[in-house]
């Protein structure tokens, strides 16, 4: 089977559209299998192409700190102690060593 022709989709906003317009249509229940399964297959080139976009695209200084900044800790998790404890198994005896587990 041939891949989709997504060339025509050269922005993220026009591949979001046409990804909503696919799961709308995959939704409808008088779609057949077949329809849907080469909707599939245009959505999955569609995530490629958008991939594409990410990759070429050169951020500014700025948009660079923007996307560094949403991807760190927000404070409020960063004020908050870790637990770093883990559990304690040792007052659970082991049946293996003879212990009864109730």
């Amino acid at each position: 089977m041939a891949k989709p022709d997504v060339s025509q989709y050269q922005s993220f906003d026009q591949i979001t559209r046409r990804l909503d317009d696919i799961v709308g249509a995959v939704r409808d229940r008088d779609v057949s299998l077949e329809r849907s399964l080469d909707l599939f297959d245009e959505a999955i080139a569609l995530g490629s192409k958008a991939v594409e976009l990410v990759d070429a695209t050169d951020f500014s200084p700025e948009e660079k700190a923007m996307l560094a900044d949403e991807g760190a800790p927000s404070e409020k998790a960063a004020d908050k102690p870790a637990d770093t404890a883990a559990p304690s198994n040792d007052a659970v005896p082991d049946a293996a060593e003879g212990g009864s587990v109730s």
